[in-house]
C-alpha cells in the first residue's frame, strides 16, 4: 500500500492533475449556447437590410439581359419606340398617328417584333386551314373568323374534298393600316407569299389549284388585341385576298 504514496508516484499524479486543469481551462466547456459547425455549402444567413425592395429573392433568376425597372419607369413607353414606328411609317402619316396611339396605350407594341409574329401566325393558319385542324385555328382566330373558317372547313368536308398544301415562304410583309377604337388595337398586314395548293375530290382529282405550281399570294389580314388584357396575344379578325 505503501508503494501508492511514493513519491515518484505522487509526482506523477500531481502532474496528471495540473493537465487536466490546464486543458479544461483553455478548451472550456459546453454551455448549450455554442454556435454550430460551420457548413460550407449552407446558404449564408441573411442580415437586416439584405432584402431586395423588401421582398425575398431566393427564388428570383434574373433573365439574360433583364433589369430591375422601378414602378415610374413600368409607366412609361417602351425607350426609342416612337423612333422606331417613324423608320416604318412616314412621320405625320395616319399610319404613323395610329401606331404612336397603340404605343401609347400598349408599351410593349414595337412593329418589328409584330411582323415577326404576324408572318408565323399567317404560315400556322394557313397550313392548319389547308389540314382542316380547328383545334389549332382556335387559339388564333377571333369567334367570327374561326365560324367562317370552321363553315368553310366542314363544307369542304361534306363535299368529300381535301387540300394538299406545301407553305414555300413569305417573300414581304408590312404594316399598311392601323387604329385604335377604344381599348382595341387594330393592325393590318399585307402579306406576299408563296405556297403550292391543290384541292382534290374523293376521287384525288384535282378540281382546284396546281399541285406542281408555285402560287404568289397575296393577302391582307387584320389583327386585333385587346390592350386592357393581360393576355398578350393578337388574333385574326378580319382577312381579304389583295388579288
Amino acid at each position: 500500500m505503501n508503494e501508492i504514496f511514493d513519491p515518484l508516484n505522487l509526482l506523477l499524479m500531481g502532474l496528471a492533475v495540473f493537465i487536466l486543469f490546464r486543458l479544461r481551462s483553455v478548451l472550456g466547456k459546453r454551455t448549450g449556447n455554442e454556435r454550430p459547425p460551420f457548413d460550407p455549402y449552407s446558404k449564408p444567413e441573411q442580415k437586416p437590410g439584405d432584402q431586395v425592395n423588401g421582398g425575398d429573392q431566393d427564388n428570383v433568376i434574373p433573365m439574360p439581359g433583364q433589369t430591375q425597372q422601378q414602378p415610374e419607369q413600368m409607366e412609361q413607353p417602351a425607350a426609342g419606340g416612337e423612333v422606331v414606328i417613324d423608320k416604318v411609317a412616314p412621320e405625320g402619316s395616319a399610319l404613323n398617328s395610329a401606331l404612336k396611339q397603340i404605343l401609347s396605350v400598349d408599351r410593349s407594341f414595337e412593329p418589328e417584333p409584330f411582323l415577326e409574329g404576324a408572318r408565323a401566325a399567317y404560315e400556322m393558319i394557313v397550313m392548319a386551314f389547308a389540314d382542316g385542324d380547328k383545334k389549332a385555328l382556335k387559339n388564333l382566330l377571333s369567334h367570327e373568323v374561326y365560324e367562317g373558317f370552321v363553315a368553310a372547313i366542314e363544307d369542304r368536308e361534306k363535299r368529300g374534298e381535301t387540300v394538299d398544301s406545301t407553305f414555300i415562304g413569305i417573300d414581304k410583309a408590312e404594316i399598311v393600316e392601323a387604329a385604335l377604337k377604344d381599348a382595341t388595337a387594330q393592325v393590318t398586314v399585307k402579306i406576299h407569299s408563296q405556297m403550292i395548293s391543290a384541292t382534290r375530290d374523293k376521287d384525288g382529282e384535282v378540281v382546284d389549284g396546281d399541285p406542281t405550281k408555285v402560287s404568289e399570294v397575296v393577302d391582307i389580314w387584320t389583327f386585333a388585341r385587346d390592350t386592357s388584357s393581360r393576355d398578350p396575344n393578337w388574333k385574326l379578325v378580319a382577312t381579304e385576298s389583295a388579288e
